[in-house]
């Protein structure tokens, strides 16, 4: 296919692709115009797609099991403040609402807490 040209624009060559992990372990890709030679804003080091790939992988397991972290706390404080709220009389449908608590109707007593 025959590249684009605009009045008075000068063509652009291929872009390259470059691939960083940070010091931070973060990871970064830029894509540059060939011969451009890339910058770190930060302190970090070039590395193979390959090994970007992989600790994109990695990061991608990390914030997943942190967020299932989050929502088991969640859930844990939402089911906790429910049954308090039960403890004190409040029905079912008031106390889901106030604690967030979406699970199924629970009585106090079937927790074997007093």
């Amino acid at each position: 296919m025959d590249a684009m040209s605009i009045a008075g624009g000068t063509p652009v060559g291929e872009t390259v692709d470059h691939y960083v992990i940070y010091e931070d372990g973060t990871a970064g890709h830029m894509r540059l115009t060939e011969g451009v030679e890339p910058v770190l804003s930060r302190s970090g080091r070039f590395v193979s797609a390959e090994e970007y790939g992989q600790r994109l992988d990695e990061l991608n397991v990390a914030s997943a099991e942190y967020v299932a972290r989050l929502q088991a706390q969640d859930e844990e404080r939402t089911r906790t403040d429910y049954l308090e709220l039960r403890r004190t009389g409040v029905r079912h449908e008031s106390a889901s609402r106030m604690s967030g608590y979406t699970g199924p109707a629970v009585e106090p007593a079937q927790e074997g807490q007093s």
